[in-house]
């Protein structure tokens, strides 16, 4: 390759890549751009920053310039891409342009924020620069809203709980991890918070947010008015697909790739939280593993099909730990569920007697991979 592969982002997605292509290639010519510093860190890590009273610079775990001179990259921190020209192969940021012969956008996804008065009150934590610009406010805060009971709203209650701060969830929902799993399931996590001391308010709608001299003054949508210091938004997040659009290649919930990640331009892959494969947008890690290895190959000359195994996902609730697999959000499922002293187990089947789906908790975690075996998908 003359100009080589050019990754847009530079997240968990785009380091995977870069390692698994150098696993095959040590000389094709690589290079990142992206918004942020490209320094390394662990995004899962943001949902325990709180209880572990960790400062925004300490989750970094790899300066850029050591990643790039690892793995032979050539990088464009603080970079803006403004434009991709599909047709001449180039990439244009600022005054700045690359040739490119693949090219992988990476670009991530960005928090979703209610329409309502007062959002721009609302504090996310989806990055490292995101958590920086807010750790102080959260520190300081007694009082913290969450706005979403979902998994990132769920695991952040906890931690702010353990942080000794007073903590309520808000969520439209009639329970916690309302799409991922049935009430009978999840009861018993709810259960644990509010014991803990989380206030858990299910279908309600935020409906307004202001600022007074205490703090901020959070309006409900069935009457009620908290006073909080801080309210964070975790109501899921939008794959970023601007740039995709303004390049003209298809997008609907995410940037549409095929079975190659390869979107409906031949030269132009996506991965990671901006991809939607088959329909659906999976911004979990073993997802992003699994098409980083695939795309490695593809950039290199391969025509690889992705095919995802049933795979596990961690609700990181380190007081009554979950993990989960299958199509746990199906409605038609019949649930088996043994719960006691050492945790639960709910297994999901479908009306054939197939085992579709499970969760289990505690110290029953360590059947999930036998379980996973059983899994038909």
């Amino acid at each position: 390759m003359k100009h080589g592969i050019v990754i847009i982002g530079s997240g968990f997605a785009a380091r995977q890549l870069v390692k698994n292509i150098r696993k095959h290639d040590a000389q094709v010519p690589v290079r990142i751009i992206a918004a942020d510093s490209i320094d390394e860190y662990n995004k899962p890590d943001l949902s325990h920053v709180i209880s572990q009273n960790q400062q925004a610079d300490a989750l970094t775990r790899q300066r850029a310039g050591a990643f790039a001179e690892q793995f032979n990259v050539t990088i464009n921190p603080h970079s803006w891409v403004t434009d991709i020209d599909p047709r001449e192969r180039l990439v244009t940021c600022g005054d700045q342009q690359w040739k490119y012969d693949k090219l992988v956008l990476a670009t991530g996804s960005s928090p979703l924020l209610p329409p309502i008065p007062g959002k721009e009150l609302m504090l996310t934590l989806h990055s490292q620069q995101e958590y920086r610009a807010c750790e102080s406010v959260l520190r300081d805060a007694a009082r913290v809203m969450i706005l979403g009971g979902g998994l990132i709203g769920t695991e952040l209650a906890m931690d702010f709980c353990r942080a000794g701060k007073q903590v309520i969830v808000v969520d439209n929902a009639p329970s916690l991890l309302a799409s991922l799993m049935p009430v009978e399931v999840s009861s018993r996590l709810q259960s644990h918070l509010n014991k803990m001391g989380v206030e858990l308010l299910f279908n309600q709608q935020l409906a307004s947010l202001t600022q007074t001299p205490q703090g901020i003054n959070a309006a409900l949508s069935h009457g009620r008015t908290v006073d909080v210091d801080a309210v964070v938004a975790a109501i899921g997040l939008r794959s970023s697909v601007g740039l995709a659009q303004r390049a003209g290649l298809a997008v609907n919930r995410g940037i549409e790739v095929n079975q190659q990640l390869q979107t409906s331009d031949a030269n132009i892959y996506a991965l990671g939280d901006c991809a939607e494969i088959g329909g659906k947008v999976l911004p979990f890690l073993q997802p992003i593993q699994f098409s980083a290895m695939l795309l490695a190959k593809n950039l290199l000359g391969a025509a690889d099909a992705l095919k995802l195994p049933a795979m596990l996902v961690k609700v990181k609730t380190p007081e009554l730990p979950l993990h989960l697999a299958g199509e746990t959000q199906r409605t038609d499922l019949n649930w088996q569920i043994t719960a006691g002293q050492e945790g639960l187990i709910a297994k999901g089947y479908d009306n054939t007697q197939q085992l579709r789906a499970f969760i289990v908790s505690e110290d029953h975690m360590k059947l999930a991979f036998g379980l996973l075996r059983e899994l038909h998908i």
